[in-house]
């Protein structure tokens, strides 16, 4: 066969790779939520200081399943676009911003290191315009898709900043190699 697909064989990818691509992407956003209590239930997480621009707590929920549901359509109109130029490297920078993002809640909430996850939401915010870069070469739309996300994430290390600046005594201190000598 020398044709290209038909307009039905692109949909049906497309369909095959949104069932996938969009239930793992919500699934695993809210396990790394649910197995590292973040939130207003965090007993940790309640005493801290709140910014001001600190949104509700129920928003959150709202917020990330959407985005988690534009993420997983933005990356199936990646993934099924075969043949496509820079495609591997556009599905590689999602994957891996994708498990920095995944990061952030355990070192947040879980290990309690605020500055530790601003470095991570930092990380995330550059992986993530490389991401969208790399997207709008292959489908501008799978771009458009993930621009959400970053306006959000960029809140998000704001929030978290405003955290830092709010609770330094509430940050875990980050592990150091110095040695403490006691003499009896």
């Amino acid at each position: 066969m020398t044709g290209l697909a038909s307009r039905g064989q692109l949909r049906a990818s497309l369909l095959r790779w949104s069932l996938f691509t969009i239930p793992a992407c919500v699934l695993l956003g809210f396990l790394s939520g649910f197995l590292f209590q973040s939130g207003p239930e965090n007993p940790w997480f309640a005493m801290l200081e709140k910014p001001a621009i600190y949104p509700p707590p129920s928003l959150f929920g709202i917020v990330w399943t959407i985005l988690y549901v534009m993420m997983g359509f933005a990356l199936a109109l990646v993934c099924a676009a075969w043949g496509a130029r820079g495609r591997t490297l556009a599905i590689t920078l999602f994957i891996l911003q994708f498990l920095v993002n995944l990061a952030w809640t355990p070192t947040f909430f879980g290990a309690q290191e605020i500055t530790l996850a601003l470095i991570v939401i930092g990380v995330l915010d550059v992986l993530l315009v490389a991401t969208i870069i790399a997207f709008w070469r292959v489908r501008k739309l799978a771009a458009i898709l993930l621009l959400p996300y970053l306006a959000w994430a960029l809140f998000a290390t704001v929030l978290n900043y405003q955290f830092l600046q709010l609770n330094p005594d509430y940050d875990a201190p980050m592990p150091s190699n110095a040695a403490q000598r006691i003499e009896l």
